[in-house]
């Protein structure tokens, strides 16, 4: 699922440099359809670098560049395999280049390019913006609040028609388009909002803006044999089925920001410009694919990250240094199959994941190896997002949102944990957090409760009436929920602070940003700012602190 009025919350008191909220989500397809806030707080159950190819030539099937032969000799003949093989490296893509322009062509899917799906250019100055119901609080945070999300660089070429089949992309593959609202105060205290846009210039995303036309087949939906030979085709010119999109999620790390989708390394951002700054792969440690949704560890601030590939090693878990320098774990988990791990959860000492497909919950040590995972069976089910983990003596507290089907179960069991994972006896007890007329995504919590004991949470409701219509999710109201666990042990109060979020009126086809007290959560938003073009629906955002 995804949403355009993606919430975070900010806490009333922080830290320079920290980031709290957006710590789960993750890729889908939606948004929100409409500006209004009623609000909701169920209790009880739960639910759960690839380059360019070169040009053509003028003779179709000629090199490039003549081969100059060198004299004879061992290092003479080893220059000239070099040459030879990057001569026939510029023909096979010559050939693989004249191939697609044969074999394909390229349409539109209209879905993806009409109402708030459309994508929108770049702004590429701050604006400033004047235009504001309501006052931000005065001891609101400085600092900037962005959001990322899909925004195709060529919306007219989506579907790819040829002698295999047909194959299109996915609401999801678009290239990441970063959405920023700048909150600084000047010398007199009075607030200076500003707002701008700009892609996130992954590598994929050079290369078809150089291009000029897409360059990736689409690969991930469509007639069996046609997204096959497009997997093939994209691997042979680029070395990967798809592309790097980083259009998921943007986090914080060691006073660092970075945008990523779970296939690639992250890109690292310059959240003053929204400059792409370029790959970041632990300075050199790491060489998987990076989760959508990393999580620190509570107290050490040491990051925790999984890799998820379809050849072996399947996944690949590592944890980051605080300062963001070192790999301080690496593990293969020895996984005999590979499925899409969008999330992972965290407490002080242990690392879950939910094993979509399989409806099992994978509970490991924090410095576990393979040989330490102890599996929990569960309710059949799919999960992307997670709310919070804790543990809970000799348990682990799991609570997030499942889909089964189209609506979630009735509240029959008013339970105060949503998984209850006993790691002695190997047992679950299940329960659930909302009824059955309330499906939800998108959760979030105060990032300071991430990995400890939490009460309070804050997530998207599903517009069913509008998503049915469409296929591709909307979101129509956002939700407070509250978990009834003790006020005690939390040493602040959770919710002192602000959910902060996008929101699209489909009616007057104007988008927002809207700042909601959290503690004053069924009232009227305390600030609304109208920002000066449409923001498509997109995925996941987070408040980056002056």
């Amino acid at each position: 699922m995804a949403s355009a009025s993606r919430a975070i919350v900010i806490p009333a008191t922080t830290t320079t440099c920290a980031m709290f909220g957006a710590g789960a989500g993750g890729g889908g397809g939606g948004g929100s359809s409409s500006s209004s806030l009623k609000p909701t707080t169920p209790t009880g159950r739960w639910r759960v670098h690839s380059r360019r190819a070169p040009a053509d030539q003028a003779l179709p099937f000629a090199p490039p560049n003549a081969i100059k032969v060198p004299s004879p000799g061992s290092k003479n003949k080893q220059a000239l395999l070099r040459e030879m093989s990057k001569t026939l490296k510029s023909v096979s893509s010559n050939l693989l280049e004249r191939f697609i322009d044969a074999a394909y062509r390229f349409s539109e899917q209209p879905a993806l390019n009409e109402g708030n799906f459309r994508p929108v250019k770049e702004i590429g100055e701050a604006v400033l913006l004047n235009d504001l119901s309501g006052e931000v609080p005065e001891d609101f945070p400085e600092g900037v609040y962005i959001r990322n999300g899909p925004n195709p660089l060529h919306p007219t070429q989506t579907i790819a028609d040829s002698i295999f089949g047909s194959t299109s992309y996915m609401y999801y593959e678009g290239h990441g388009m970063l959405h920023a609202v700048y909150f600084n105060k000047s010398s007199l205290g009075e607030w200076k909002i500003s707002y701008r846009n700009k892609y996130v210039e992954s590598d994929t995303f050079q290369l078809e803006g150089e291009k000029n036309e897409v360059a990736f087949v689409p690969s991930a939906d469509g007639e069996p044999h046609a997204t096959l030979v497009a997997f093939v085709l994209n691997i042979l010119r680029f070395g990967k089925a798809v592309k790097d999109s980083a259009n998921t999620n943007i986090f914080e790390y060691a006073g660092r920001a970075f945008a990523v989708t779970e296939n690639h390394l992250p890109y690292e951002i310059d959240i003053n410009n929204l400059n792409t700054l370029g790959p970041y792969n632990i300075n050199g440690a790491w060489d998987q694919p990076f989760t959508s949704h990393p999580k620190k560890i509570h107290g050490s601030g040491d990051l925790v990250i999984i890799g998820t590939n379809t050849e072996k090693p399947h996944y690949v878990l590592g944890e980051i240094s605080s300062d963001g320098e070192k790999l301080l774990h690496k593990v293969d988990l020895k996984f005999e199959e590979g499925k899409l791990i969008h999330d992972i959860g965290v407490t002080t000492k242990f690392i879950e994941n939910d094993m979509k497909g399989k409806s099992r919950i994978r509970v490991m040590p924090r410095f576990g190896d393979s040989e330490s995972i102890i599996w929990f069976d569960v309710e059949n089910h799919c999960s992307y997002h997670l709310f919070n983990c804790f543990e809970d003596g000799n348990e682990v507290v799991v609570r997030g949102c499942r889909i089964l089907g189209s609506i979630i179960p009735s509240d029959r069991h008013r339970a105060d944990k949503s998984k209850w994972l006993n790691l002695e006896s190997g047992t679950t007890n299940e329960g659930y957090i909302t009824s059955e007329k309330v499906s939800m995504d998108f959760p979030v919590i105060n990032d300071k409760f991430i990995g400890i004991r939490n009460k309070y949470g804050y997530a998207q409701v599903v517009d069913s009436l509008a998503t049915s219509k469409t296929g591709l999710f909307k979101f129509k109201m956002i939700a407070k929920l509250h978990f009834d666990m003790p006020d005690k042990g939390n040493g602040i109060d959770e919710d002192d602070g602000w959910v902060v979020t996008y929101v699209h009126d489909e009616g007057t086809n104007i988008s927002q940003v809207y700042i909601i007290g959290a503690k004053r959560f069924s009232e009227e938003p305390v600030a609304k700012i109208t920002l000066p073009q449409r923001v498509p629906y997109g995925f996941h955002g987070n408040f980056f602190y002056n």
